[in-house]
């Protein structure tokens, strides 16, 4: 749910947003940093307010947060960027680039791409995929089984499904669980501090359509 600024001029917007969004994710990385899982920042999305970051503005600063507690195999996709891929129809918008592009990850800057098939996520770091993408889901897992690219997306069930992280609302607020036995099977290694900030770890491979 996202709030609007009658009367407020676009750049001032965007500047006013700019700002909140770099706040949420620099609390994000703080948090996630001394794992204090108890106290996750992220407002209520139900309410947001004028001044509250969105339910995508604050998933789009766990995006690319996760992308500092993670750690790829030496032979996953190399390059000058850190691209940050959307698969499927993009909910963040202009949220998703003011919230993290530009930004660096281990040296490399971050790059949003919104990409329309799976082949080409093989490219990426990290993918979000779509909720319009969930009867396709199935395919487009296996079509990463063989790569290093970290999946997250909000459809329901998805780390039962094969997918590595998986965002929640509990208590109106943007959570997120893992499945630590995909991500290791792509080669994938978690932080201990970012299994303690989730509300739910899967240790099992098993998966379920």
């Amino acid at each position: 749910m996202r709030g609007t600024n009658i009367g407020t001029p676009e750049p001032l917007q965007r500047e006013s947003r700019g700002c909140v969004v770099r706040s949420v994710r620099n609390g994000l990385f703080r948090l996630l940093a001394i794992a204090i899982a108890s106290v996750l920042v992220g407002p209520s999305w139900l309410h947001a307010q004028r001044s509250s970051p969105s339910e995508y503005e604050v998933k789009a600063a766990y995006l690319y947060d996760f992308g500092k507690f993670v750690t790829w195999p030496a032979n996953a996709a190399t390059g000058d960027g850190f691209p940050i891929c959307v698969l499927g129809e993009d909910p963040f918008g202009a949220t998703f680039d003011a919230t993290i592009a530009g930004e660096n990850i281990n040296g490399k800057k971050v790059v949003v791409n919104r990409i329309a098939k799976p082949q080409e996520a093989v490219s990426c770091r990290i993918l979000f995929i779509s909720a319009s993408e969930e009867k396709q889901l199935k395919d487009i897992l296996s079509t990463l089984d063989k790569t290093s690219v970290l999946t997250v997306s909000d459809i329901s069930q998805f780390t039962r499904r094969g997918g590595m992280i998986q965002f929640v609302i509990d208590a109106n607020r943007v959570r997120f669980e893992v499945n630590v036995a995909t991500a290791q099977r792509a080669g994938l290694t978690l932080s201990s501090q970012l299994l303690k900030v989730a509300i739910n770890v899967r240790r099992d491979s098993q998966t379920g359509d």
